[in-house]
């Protein structure tokens, strides 16, 4: 999606351009890719020039980079880190260095576009990874964030119960195959889909399974089933 990587046949289209005539420079204007691995992307020594490299080289203009980076930061918690070396923060930390660096260079704020921006695309390689229910909690603030703006966020995982948490669609894909493109809600749900694609449900759903609860896939589900069945008690 961002050009690293360009067809061998068909097309990748991005707001209907084609990825193939274009540079991978150009691309990432508009995608985001932050890789599973914080460290195949962090080249600065200091976190608050991580996140302001890019804008800078694309020559934005130094109060709009300022506003753009203190989104950045207070979305993804960094502020009391940001003269740190990002190699003495945890790798957890590490991957919120590179999620806001994405953010800083494509999150045009509504005062510069005067409306909300919808050709931004950010994908997110296994962002839950060595993170602990805080950081897990961040990274849903950050969609949620991201796709109130107008963003589309895409996110590559293996975890369920986060992709159950905050998506409503969801792509489940084995052995280089589209399975199921659908609801969230329907995927989670089809054992046979989850088998063939070797991923785990979410927890949750298991409990409700053996209490005769269906659909259930999210901890609200599971509390609304049980209100719902102790109504009929």
């Amino acid at each position: 999606m961002n050009g690293l990587l360009k067809p061998t046949k068909g097309e990748v289209l991005i707001n209907g351009v084609s990825t193939k005539g274009k540079t991978t420079a150009t691309i990432a204007r508009k995608v985001a890719y932050v890789f599973q691995n914080p460290d195949d992307q962090i080249f600065n020594q200091e976190v608050l020039a991580e996140i302001s490299y890019t804008p800078r080289y694309f020559k934005v203009d130094e109060e709009t980079v300022n506003k753009r980076l203190k989104k950045a930061v207070k979305l993804t918690g960094l502020k009391p880190y940001i003269n740190e070396n990002p190699y003495n923060l945890s790798y957890s930390y590490r991957k919120f260095v590179t999620i806001a660096a994405a953010i800083a260079q494509r999150l045009k704020l509504a005062s510069e576009m005067g409306r909300k921006q919808t050709d931004s695309v950010f994908v997110f390689d296994e962002p839950t990874a060595c993170q602990d229910r805080h950081g897990i909690r961040l990274l849903s603030g950050i969609i949620n964030a991201l796709s109130s703006e107008g963003k589309l966020v895409i996110t590559i995982t293996h975890d369920m119960e986060f992709v159950a948490e905050n998506f409503d669609r969801t792509v489940c894909m084995a052995d280089k195959h589209i399975l199921m493109d659908d609801k969230t809600n329907r995927i989670l749900t089809d054992d046979s889909l989850m088998e063939k694609a070797a991923l785990k449900k979410p927890n949750v759903s298991y409990l409700a399974s053996e209490m005769g609860f269906e659909g259930v896939i999210t901890s609200e589900d599971f509390l609304a089933a049980l209100t719902e069945n102790s109504k009929r008690l």
